[in-house]
């Protein structure tokens, strides 16, 4: 079986012509490009700077990876966190490319062995991090080695205005200032007109075209449930519709990382914390039998998984609130890369919102930063209340204009929620919260509200107040909803100064004197158990290579003990290997010579060289 063979692409310089569709084919073994891939390759490799923005799994990758081995010279991939270098590594070896690391793992003496590949043209790809870039060390080095571009992953780090701000990103302006003529691919999957701006500023992307993609990914079923016991309804959850299968499960604290864990490994889930508190080896580990074994659960802070390449991630859950749209974006983004059913899941109650803003009131930044996510958090909140497709809401964030008014695939389309006239019932709670003197939280307007009398309410005098008992026709949780839908329409505020007390704004005004309309989402009752993750539109295509043949049950088991066992025999992640797709599609048309094999999507020629006649042997071996 013939080696990869990607010389041409080396030869540029020599007048050879290297043809991008052909090493997509021959070295990832893809038959074509998805989107505009195409374009951004060959904008790229003819020496044009841009500005990429594309959804998790919507191939970012390739659009640097393969000009990298079409132009002269190495590609040099600035990127944040260690875990998406080694993965990427990892898989670019696996085909064959010449890649490597530089970045605190490595020794002294690793180090100068990378540097001296670099130096030699031995190198087709080089990641670097970015404070390990903006070292004089490295900023020579690199000034001596001959580079065929800069691609900046992740680059929304780069903005104030984005959800993951890094100072060491601000450096990177370097990049432009000391090498001009090399071409600047910067990359981000998440990033609003503001971010965009900033990103185009700081790294001198001015006149460089942006390549935006559609936001949506349709294989995500949104799901956002009124908070009651989050850890009761995340394992009912995991469960009753992913048991068995690898998700992440977010929360804001360390403490309450640890305290889900225990939790779900209570009830039999197999899940690991991680955050930045647990020592480092054990993160190591945490992280490698998440990416390394199937059916794994991590319940983690914020710090895990940027950048991590797992495609079968099954479910994302939140626990608490995240701080933006696009934080949570990114994060729902890390379930099915692969393009399968998938679900994004989140638990969201009052407390978040109160919680969300004593963060923001107590943060050390300026009064623009803060003012700017206190809008970001009002979009979350509005995404997370609205009675409409979820899924519209979120891609009119990003400025898309969804293709149809519903997507069938969120719980508000799949179960629509019943809205009525909530004017009464809004003027009530606001009344309530004026009586009572603005100084009172959630529960203590409640019991006013439903008329209990207790010890707090009597020290007060609240029971003489004319509002007390006026709304005993709701109970305590649909108070609470209500409370929520004021909040979310920014009728009422969350002071975080008083403990959470809840006080009228300036648009109560109209509300009280009956000249704003007032809609409130009732829950249904199923609202929080819709049946299992199975998507409802039509438009979602079979995985690649199975044309929706019928995969072969026997033999799929059968390849995936083999891949186990050479993911742990290579030391890395068992879809580096292959992946899920690749193996399924093995399944499915049961290749019985190398032409054939060669033809499933993941199979390129390094691939086939090196597994090809292993997968045939066991096909072949397999009954069907």
């Amino acid at each position: 079986m013939p080696a990869t063979n990607i010389a041409p692409a080396r030869q540029r310089g020599a007048g050879a012509t290297a043809d991008a569709l052909s090493v997509l084919n021959s070295v990832f073994g893809l038959p074509g490009f998805r989107g505009a891939q195409e374009e951004i390759v060959r904008h790229v490799t003819d020496g044009g700077n841009c500005l990429v923005l594309m959804p998790t799994g919507g191939g970012k990758s390739l659009c640097y990876q393969l000009p990298s081995l079409l132009r002269e010279g190495c590609g040099i991939v600035v990127s944040p966190l260690i875990a998406l270098m080694r993965d990427q590594v990892a898989g670019l070896l696996e085909s064959g490319v010449k890649a490597a690391v530089l970045n605190s793992t490595l020794s002294f003496e690793e180090a100068t062995a990378v540097e001296q590949r670099l130096l030699a043209g031995d190198l087709d790809l080089l990641y670097v991090a970015p404070e390990r870039l903006l070292t004089p060390r490295c900023l020579s080095l690199l000034g001596r080695a001959k580079i065929a571009l800069f691609a900046i992953d992740e680059a929304h780090c780069v903005s104030q205005w984005g959800h993951d701000f890094r100072p060491e990103y601000i450096g990177l302006s370097v990049i432009a200032e000391r090498f001009p003529n090399v071409p600047r691919i910067a990359l981000t999957a998440t990033a609003d007109d503001l971010t965009r701006q900033e990103i185009t500023d700081r790294l001198a992307l001015a006149g460089a075209p942006r390549f935006v993609a559609s936001f949506d990914r349709p294989n995500i079923r949104y799901e956002i449930v009124d908070k009651q016991n989050a850890q009761t309804q995340l394992k009912a959850f995991i469960q009753q519709r992913h048991s068995g299968d690898a998700g992440v499960v977010y929360c804001l604290s360390r403490a309450k990382v640890e305290e889900t864990a225990i939790a779900l490994a209570k009830a039999g889930i197999v899940a690991l914390p991680y955050h930045a508190g647990l020592d480092a080896g054990r993160r190591a580990r945490h992280q490698d039998r998440f990416l390394n074994e199937d059916g794994i659960v991590i319940v983690a802070t914020i710090a895990f998984g940027m950048g991590i390449d797992k495609p079968d991630v099954r479910f994302v859950a939140h626990l608490d609130l995240p701080k933006s749209i696009e934080a949570y974006y990114q994060e729902t983004g890390r379930a099915g890369r692969d393009g399968k059913p998938s679900t994004a899941w989140m638990a969201y109650g009052l407390s978040d919102i109160v919680q969300q803003r004593r963060m923001i009131d107590e943060s050390t930044g300026a009064e623009a930063f803060k003012r700017v996510s206190i809008g970001k958090l009002d979009a979350l909140v509005g995404l997370a209340e609205t009675a409409n497709c979820r899924r519209s809401r979120l891609l009119g964030y990003f400025g898309e204009s969804p293709q149809a008014a519903t997507c069938g695939n969120c719980d508000n389309c799949l179960s629509p929620p019943l809205v009525r006239d909530g004017k009464v019932i809004a003027q009530k709670l606001l009344s309530c919260a004026y009586r009572t003197g603005q100084r009172f939280g959630a529960m203590h307007l409640i019991d006013v509200l439903i008329g209990r009398l207790t010890e707090r309410v009597k020290q007060f005098g609240h029971e003489r107040l004319s509002v007390f008992g006026i709304g005993s026709e709701l109970n305590e949780k649909q108070w609470r909803a209500a409370m929520r839908q004021l909040v979310a329409m920014g009728h009422l505020r969350a002071d975080s100064e008083a403990f959470g007390a809840l006080k009228l704004t300036d648009t109560a005004r109209g509300v009280l004197k009956g000249e704003t309309e007032i809609l409130l989402r009732e829950q249904t009752s199923g609202r929080d158990r819709p049946s299992r993750t199975k998507s409802r539109r039509g438009d979602l295509a079979p995985a690649p290579g199975n044309s929706g043949q019928a995969t072969d049950a026997n033999l799929l088991g059968v390849l995936r003990a083999w891949r186990s066992e050479v993911a742990r025999t290579r030391g890395v992640p068992a879809y580096v290997v292959l992946h899920d797709a690749t193996i399924e599609g093995i399944a499915a048309s049961r290749p019985r010579t190398p032409e054939a094999l060669r033809d499933i999507p993941g199979i390129g020629d390094k691939k086939l060289e090196r597994y090809g006649r292993e997968l045939i042997e066991l096909v072949n071996g397999t009954a069907s």
